[in-house]
């Protein structure tokens, strides 16, 4: 998934609000949960969420979503933040998070991840 820095996403100093960082990256596990399973998801939590570098105005962010770990119904998903100098060509990582997802019903009980063998 990538996702293009503007103005109104940036604090004061110019580098993306964390907030927006995060909520990207929630997006992002969500995705990839949901590929996985092939079912309705929703985030049971967020786990540790760590920004190692800045990200800029005008930057490219790059989020890399890898699920990890698979439970009865439960999926860990691990997301990996890029940020991208469009101009130079620059690549850097900026942070990382772990995300827990969870496959829901209708009724929005949780339900298997994968089906049960017949």
């Amino acid at each position: 998934m990538v996702e293009m820095v503007f103005p109104e996403q940036t604090s004061h100093y110019g580098s993306l609000y964390g907030g927006n960082a995060l909520a990207a990256m929630g997006k992002a596990a969500f995705i990839a949960a949901t590929r996985h399973c092939r079912k309705a998801v929703v985030m049971a939590s967020s786990q540790r969420v760590d920004f190692d570098n800045q990200i800029q105005k005008g930057e490219v962010v790059e989020l890399i979503p890898r699920v990890i770990k698979v439970g009865r119904s439960s999926m860990t998903v691990e997301v990996q933040l890029c940020a991208e100098n469009l101009q130079s060509g620059e690549r850097r990582p900026c942070g990382h998070g772990t995300f827990i997802m969870v496959a829901v019903d209708a009724q929005h009980r949780p339900t298997a991840v994968l089906p049960s063998a017949a």
